[in-house]
């Protein structure tokens, strides 16, 4: 097969029993890879309310059919399982240099199911895979894990995916690290592999990825570098990495704060303060840490030389940055990127941890939380000391910490007192830093995520900053403010996204690809005879089969909905006066999607797309 490596490797922890499968032909047409694959292989082989941390449960690393290839920006891979955060289906995609070094070995992804009973790694050179005894890494965090196991193999071109202590001790916001500081960060994957007793899994590979015309292929690359390299949207990425966003954003009222109760922050002066340029002039340093076979270079490396926040390593994103910044008024860049740093070590997903952290913050500013509660831990507003404190316990998953671990639904369910409306979640998962009252089609983009609040899988509100696809039936830039099509923008959003994740391509390159170019991307790489409506009917296919999983636990419209603050004008700032009208946004959504009025997928829609199964299941 060109672009995939045509194998499988499946892993029973139970039994130690490693075998591999062939990639179907067909399934590979129909799904493409990566998220795709995921979405296809957890449907079929997680039955309906199974435990998220039992054995029952799967965890799949998926590779696309563009990864490893000389395609920029192709480094990526997806980490698929059922989440313990919000009990749905959750693909959470990462990039660096793990997912092709895994490609190499011979395979396309890697299936485990049960659980071993005593802490294990995988290690897989070429394609030799072998379980080996992880007692003595267990305790150790995601950079010390990374080192060591590096060093075993005596190769530097090994990479190394694992969790830390969160992820040991099943915390449902815990996450996956590769290469450093990169993550597959939502929904819990770190701790489904902790639950697992799987520390992590060392990739070598040898093999070839070969394509069907790389003749075709070097000229489209040359085109597209060429193209990025002009775009002054992704010359922002370069020079200031996704930071920009926190110096831009929050003039239209994107950026949130003190846990999206204000529209402004100190006037301003707080979003400069912990911005890509304060970053820029400050802490950054320059460093070769792109992502594999990547021109954006949007990873941001920095050095803090002294004092008590003292490293050199990863730099904060733009979440992380609203996270641990804007959300908690917290303006010490320095602190920030400790916090990030912390997260990074622990394996926890620093946007779930920052925004359970401001739910606990508001708690304890209303009374809901005392010190009695959090060990004497005073959690008022840019309190970077208990800030610090928390984090740490909650990387542990032990003291006050322990609780936020959880996230901050349960955790809200757990302290009651009305604490439950300052739990800014959509099914479990918290909402991250891009305000729907700033761009309309967020809100019904976020409410029907399918792994829950997701700007990246669904990116919706690049339609009303300028990106528009024709092909897919956005013909023209939308006001972000407008009542109409917001459903259509999140419709092919989610769509696209899933196609990307699929490939797997990074959205920073892949949001300017029309489905056309997709189609012949693929036909290039993989010589499959695609084109826009296939591709289109792809992402189809991926999204409405995440969504028949979550029908099958017993998701519908209900659960499709945003805490009411969000649905809520604020009275200051660039959204000022501002909030979508939800329901009207879900009735067009459902519509374009061909579900009834409750959000279920109708029987003649998922035959079509050819879910018959899925159809059985919902229909009977």
């Amino acid at each position: 097969m060109f672009g995939y490596m045509g194998k499988i490797l499946r892993v029973d922890l139970s039994s130690g029993k490693i075998s591999g499968e062939e990639v179907d032909p067909q399934v590979a047409q129909n799904y493409i890879g990566g998220s795709g694959f995921a979405t296809k292989t957890l449907y079929d082989e997680i039955k309906p309310k199974s435990d998220p941390l039992g054995e029952e449960n799967r965890l799949v690393f998926m590779t696309g059919p563009v990864t490893g290839t000389r395609f920029p920006t192709s480094g990526r891979f997806v980490v698929g399982t059922k989440s313990p955060l919000t009990n749905i289906m959750t693909t959470a995609s990462s990039s660096g240099f793990w997912g092709v070094e895994l490609k190499k070995t011979g395979y396309d992804g890697i299936i485990f199911e049960g659980r071993a009973d005593h802490p294990v790694y995988l290690e897989i050179l070429d394609d030799q895979a072998t379980l080996k005894d992880a007692a003595d890494l267990w305790g150790k965090d995601t950079y010390e894990t990374q080192k060591v196991l590096k060093e075993r193999t005596g190769k530097k071109r090994a990479r190394v995916a694992c969790i830390g202590q969160a992820g040991e001790k099943m915390a449902p916001i815990a996450c996956v690290i590769n290469d450093e500081g990169r993550a597959a960060g939502r929904g819990g994957v770190g701790g489904v592999m902790g639950s697992k007793n799987l520390k992590a899994i060392v990739a070598l590979g040898d093999h070839k990825i070969e394509v069907a015309a790389d003749d075709f292929l070097k000229p489209m690359v040359q085109e597209l570098v060429k193209g990025l390299a002009e775009n002054p949207f992704t010359g922002f990425f370069t020079k200031w990495g996704t930071a920009f966003n926190m110096d831009m954003g929050w003039g239209a009222g994107d950026v949130p704060a003190k846990n999206w109760q204000v529209g402004l922050w100190q006037e301003g002066a707080g979003y400069t303060k912990i911005g890509g340029a304060r970053m820029t002039d400050t802490i950054l340093k320059p460093h070769g840490g792109a992502c594999y076979n990547c021109p954006i270079h949007c990873a941001r490396w920095v050095e803090i030389p002294d004092g008590r926040f003292k490293y050199e390593g990863p730099g904060p994103e733009y979440e992380t940055l609203g996270s641990f910044g804007s959300m908690l008024l917290i303006d010490d860049l320095k602190a920030i990127a400790w916090l990030g740093e912390l997260c990074n070590k622990f394996g926890l997903d620093t946007i779930s941890a920052g925004c359970t952290l401001a739910w606990a913050m508001e708690a304890y500013e209303k009374g809901a939380i005392t010190k009695a509660d959090t060990g004497g831990i005073e959690l008022t507003w840019g309190n970077v000391d208990a800030a610090l404190k928390v984090v740490e316990q909650m990387g542990q998953v032990e003291g006050f910490g322990g609780l936020l671990a959880q996230g901050s639904r349960k955790a809200s369910e757990k302290v009651g007192k009305g604490s439950e409306a300052y739990a800014i979640q959509v099914k479990g998962m918290e909402v991250p830093m891009h305000d729907p009252r700033c761009y309309f089609s967020l809100a019904v983009n976020y409410a029907t995520g399918m792994r829950g609040a997701c700007h990246v899988q669904g990116s919706s509100y690049t339609v009303e900053l300028a990106v528009i696809s024709p092909e897919a039936g956005l013909h023209y830039k939308q006001g972000r403010h407008d009542k109409k099509n917001k459903g259509l923008a999140a419709k092919v959003a989610q769509d696209l996204s899933a196609v990307h994740n699929s490939t797997a391509v990074c959205m920073f390159a892949g949001m300017g690809l029309q489905p056309s170019h997709i189609a012949l991307l693929l036909g290039i790489v993989a010589g499959q005879p695609h084109n826009v409506q296939t591709i289109l009917q792809a992402g189809e296919r991926i999204i409405n089969l995440q969504r028949a999983f979550a029908c099958r636990e017993g998701y519908s419209r209900q659960e499709d909905t945003l805490p009411k603050r969000l649905l809520t004008p604020l009275p200051d700032g660039g959204a000022a006066g501002k909030a979508a009208d939800l329901e009207y946004q879900l009735d067009e959504y459902y519509q374009l999607r061909g579900w009834d009025e409750n959000g279920i997928p109708t029987r003649e829609r998922l035959q079509f797309l050819g879910l018959g199964q899925a159809a059985k299941d919902l229909h009977g």
